[in-house]
């Protein structure tokens, strides 16, 4: 996959030690060419993804093209880091733009 992004994610979700879910799907659609792969807590995760696809959604009309990857990235940072006493998320952004190809960037705990 010349410049290009694969990602990848285990399907397991767990509480501590025990398996809760055996089929899990950790990875979101964010826009047509970027995803992110979700860690920590699932509720917090997929509220924050669902916010940044909504506002990538309007910034995409806006400008009138696809996100950068790196626009994408630096919204989750914004709102973990801005949330980071309430959230408990980590997040890894892959994607591919035309401006920077592709990237893969990641949001640790707390922003």
């Amino acid at each position: 996959f010349k410049d290009g992004v694969v990602v990848g994610a285990d399907s397991r979700t767990t509480t501590g030690s025990y398996i809760a879910n055996r089929v899990t799907d950790k990875l979101t659609k964010v826009s047509d060419k970027i995803y992110c792969c979700r860690s920590g807590s699932a509720a917090d995760t997929q509220a924050i993804a669902d916010y940044v696809s909504y506002y990538l959604d309007i910034h995409s009309a806006d400008i009138g093209k696809d996100p950068e990857v790196s626009t994408a990235a630096s919204m989750f940072k914004q709102f973990c880091y801005g949330n980071k006493n309430n959230l408990m998320a980590s997040i890894i952004v892959g994607g591919y733009d035309d401006q920077e190809g592709g990237q893969v960037y990641s949001i640790p705990l707390g922003g």
